[in-house]
């Protein structure tokens, strides 16, 4: 059973940082695509970063500069470092992977930012 979960999230001043974890059970990171979401309510879930199975970084725009996705040390840990962190940056964010077509979820971490 594959289970993924994701810590490290709170409250933080804009321009502070944040480091998300993200720990799987069940499966590993290395060969899948494996990212980070974050969703608002109401909005839709948008990608932030992933790293494919080559080990290709893309960015979304928002963030490109402050963010920045790698692997551990373990293959089943993943890590999303945060940096300038602004309001719009508030959402629950959520560790992916897909493997042969199928997507994986954690339960999110919250990130809220503050003014």
């Amino acid at each position: 059973q594959v289970q993924l979960v994701e810590s490290g999230g709170g409250l933080v001043q804009a321009g502070g940082s944040l480091r998300l974890s993200c720990a799987a059970s069940g499966i590993i990171f290395s060969g899948n695509i494996m990212g980070w979401y974050r969703q608002v309510p109401g909005k839709q879930r948008e990608l932030v970063a992933k790293i494919d199975s080559g080990g290709f970084r893309t960015y979304a725009d928002s963030v490109k500069g402050r963010f920045t996705i790698s692997r551990g040390n373990s293959a089943n840990t993943m890590y999303l470092q945060m940096n300038t962190l602004k309001p719009e940056d508030t959402a629950v964010y959520l560790c992916n992977v897909r493997r042969l077509g199928m997507d994986y979820w954690g339960q999110g971490t919250q990130v809220t930012v503050s003014s």
